[in-house]
This record gives C-alpha cells, structure tokens and sequence, in this order.
C-alpha cells in the first residue's frame, strides 16, 4: 500500500507481519482503524477515503481469525454475516488495540481451548498446577516441590517488592509501594497512576485475546470472583516485562497517565504481544501439547454429545434400544 491510499486521516493497519501474527499457521490477527468495513459482491472489504477518492482493500476473511475494530471503524451487518460464517471472531477495541469494549464470537467457533480450561479449573490439583505454571513462567523460576497456593502468594508477593525495590533504586526514588485508588486518583504519585493506565491497556489486549481463542475471561486460575479472573491471571504474566519498568521510567511525566497509554503502544509494535498470549495460554492449559496442534479456525458444524467414557459420540443419532414396533 502506498503513502497516498494511506491518507494523512486514514489508514489501514497491515502493512508488517508484526501487526498480522500468526500462531502455527492456524491463527491470525488483523488490527483495522479509521475505515469502514462492507461487504460488496466480491467479499468483505475495507474502504478508505483519501484525497484521491474511496480505496479497497479485500480482507481474507476466510483465513483470519480475529478481526479487531479499533477508534473510527464501522462495519455492516452484511461484513459480520460474513465474518461469522467463516469462524471470525470480532472485536471492538481501543487505539492500537489496547482496550477490549465488545466482542462478537463466532458460531463455530471451536470450543476445544475453552473445554480444556474448564476442565483444569473445576479440579483444584489441575488448577493448582496451571496456577504453578504461570509462577514458574511469569518469574522464571521452579517452585518448590509440594507448594501450596499459599505459599505461591508468599513467592509471588517476595518477588514482586524485590521489582519494585530494584526499580525505585534505578531512578533514584523512595521505597515505591502500590496504590490502586480510583477515588483518590489525583493525590496517586506518577509511577502508580501511570502502571494503572499501562495496566487497563494490557488488560484489553489479553481480554482480545482470551476471547479470539474461544477461552472464557471469568474462569481465572489464581484470580477469581469477577468476569476477567483469567484476563487479570495472563495479564500478571508481561507486567515486569512491560508495564512496570514503563510506569516507573515516568516518574517524572507530567500527564503520566496519557503518556503510558501513548508509549505502551510504540512498544507493543515490537513487543508482538498477541502471538505471545495465544502460544503461553495454550501451553499453560496443555503443557505438552504443541502450540497451535488445533485449528482454532476450523468450524465446529456438528454438535457432540458428552460421554464420560469415550470422550464423545455424535450427535443426531437416536440410541434408544428399545425395538420399534412393526
């Protein structure tokens, strides 16, 4: 695409491989702004007006996914129609895709990923052993052998005052201590207000992506009580890595709070976040089972019946064994 199809207030977000991730070949992102999105007899596409006049651009919707509809998108009902025969799951963000408002899910969409969450959060020892895995992955390190979830929040809590000790002595500042109030948001120092702001971005972006991989956002594994237990577990996974050492090099911001938001965004274009949530949850609900094994595009069109035995058996089958008679 060239600068002029582009426009000075319009453009359409894929021109890098870093912004269409891919995860084994089997599951795909597109990010779109400031167009509108229609279907016409050809197929979905996305229109933007410049000052040469309307340009097209053809989405492959039979391909992607997860289509995220950022600030200045629209579509028709005749796009989504569409979008939901071929398995896509569409979602409304904010800028840059840092902030989930709504989704629209597939009817199709598989439940393979979902099914395997539940599982492991309905038996307390398969939770517990997911709820290790983050541990061991968010701080990599091995938690000791008979770990309670008890003592998991005592490693968790250790670690996390040594982050904050370390980053408060590399900008030379007081002992930091987190501060969540948004009542009293004004009297917050800048390092707090500007990790809250980082952090509600973070959180749109995992909630994006919980719900592109069919998992639901409610059924958390060391969080729980409110529908985005599980956004707020993976979220936990990239905050040292990301939000923190952000907020703390804008101690000294002025407007800390937009100004997270704004650089959260320039770091995620390399940071290439999505493909990284899919491929850790995966392997957080199946340890030994290889990334993108599932074609979570592949629609579910026949309905199975549960059995506790065999796994499942088809449905649309009469298995009563009574004789008919005549």
């Amino acid at each position: 695409m060239t600068q002029a199809q582009r426009g000075p207030k319009a453009r359409l977000a894929v021109p890098s491989l870093a912004m269409l991730p891919r995860i084994g070949d089997s599951l795909s992102f597109l990010y779109l702004d400031i167009v509108r999105v229609v279907q016409d007899d050809t197929g979905v596409c996305a229109t933007i007006e410049t000052k040469r006049g309307t340009d097209i651009v053809y989405l492959p919707t039979a391909a992607l996914s997860c289509l995220l509809l950022g600030p200045g998108a629209s579509i028709t009902t005749r796009a989504l129609g569409t979008l939901a025969r071929h398995g896509t799951t569409v979602i409304c963000t904010g800028s840059g895709g840092v902030r989930s408002y709504a989704a629209i899910t597939p009817e199709g969409l598989t439940t393979t990923w979902l099914e395997h969450q539940a599982t492991a959060w309905a038996n307390p020892s398969m939770r517990l052993a997911v709820a290790i895995r983050m541990y061991e992955h968010r701080f990599d390190e091995t938690v000791p052998t008979g770990a309670t979830i008890e003592r998991l929040r005592g490693l968790e809590g250790h670690r996390m005052k040594s982050l904050y000790r370390l980053l408060a002595e590399r900008h030379r500042l007081k002992p930091f201590k987190r501060s969540y109030n948004p009542e009293d948001w004004d009297q917050q120092d800048a390092v707090n207000q500007a990790l809250s702001s980082a952090n509600t971005c973070l959180y749109g972006i995992v909630h994006a992506a919980v719900l592109a991989l069919g998992c639901s956002p409610a059924l958390g594994f060391v969080h729980q009580g409110k529908q985005h237990a599980f956004v707020y577990d993976i979220a936990d996974l990239y905050k040292a890595e990301l939000t923190l050492p952000l907020a703390f090099a804008l101690h000294e911001s002025a407007n800390p709070e937009a100004d997270a938001r704004r650089k959260l965004r320039e770091q995620l274009r390399l940071f290439r976040l999505l493909p990284r949530i899919i491929g850790d949850i995966q392997n957080l609900l199946l340890p030994n089972e290889k990334a993108g094994r599932f074609d979570e595009r592949k629609p579910t069109r026949l309905v199975h019946l549960w059995d506790p035995e065999t796994g499942a058996v088809p449905a649309g089958v009469n298995y009563s064994k009574e004789p008919e008679e005549g």
